[in-house]
C-alpha cells in the first residue's frame, strides 16, 4: 500500500477557502486535489477518480495549487507533439526549399535520393514512412506523368 501524503494545514485552509470562490474548474480540481486526500485520506487512485482525471494528474494539481499559493511561477510541461522530430519545423522548411528551387526549375525530385540526402544530413537511417509523413507536413506530392497520353491511339502509332 502507499504512503499517505501528508498535507501543511494551512495549505488545506487555503484550499477550503478556493472551493468555494474558485473561478474556473481548473482551480477548483486543484484545490479539491488537496482537500480530499487531506481530509478524507483518499489515494491517488480515489482522488483522481472522484475529480475525473488521471492518476498522474493529481499531484500535478496540488503542486500547481501549492506553487500558485507562494507566487511561484508554475511551470508546465508542453503535451504538445514533435517530441520525437528528426529537425525542427524551420529545418524542414530548409531542407525541402533546397529542393523545391530544383523542382520549379523543371528538374525531376525522385523521393529516394531526396531520402538519402536527408539521412546524409541527420548521419543515420530514417525509415521511408517517416521520411514521407515529412514530405507531407510541407505539402509536397507524387505528381508523375501519365505512362500514356489518354487521346493516343496505339494503333496509329504502330503505322
Amino acid at each position: 500500500m502507499s504512503r499517505t501524503r501528508r498535507i501543511d494545514q494551512t495549505l488545506v485552509a487555503r484550499a477550503q477557502k478556493l472551493v468555494a470562490t474558485a473561478a474556473d474548474i481548473h482551480q477548483l480540481r486543484a484545490a479539491q486535489a488537496v482537500l480530499l486526500p487531506a481530509l478524507l485520506g483518499a489515494s491517488l487512485e480515489k482522488t483522481a477518480a472522484l475529480l475525473g482525471v488521471g492518476r498522474a494528474t493529481v499531484p500535478r494539481l496540488q503542486a500547481e495549487f501549492g506553487a500558485q499559493l507562494s507566487g511561484q511561477p508554475i511551470l508546465r510541461k508542453s503535451w504538445g507533439g514533435r517530441r520525437h522530430a528528426l529537425l525542427s519545423v524551420a529545418e524542414e522548411k530548409e531542407f525541402v526549399s533546397s529542393w523545391l528551387t530544383k523542382a520549379e526549375a523543371g528538374e525531376l525530385i525522385v523521393l529516394s535520393t531526396m531520402r538519402a540526402d536527408l539521412e546524409k544530413k541527420l548521419g543515420r537511417k530514417i525509415a521511408p514512412e517517416v521520411f514521407y509523413r515529412l514530405v507531407r507536413r510541407q505539402r509536397w506530392r507524387k505528381v508523375a506523368p501519365d505512362t500514356r497520353h489518354p487521346k493516343s491511339d496505339p494503333a496509329l502509332q504502330e503505322e
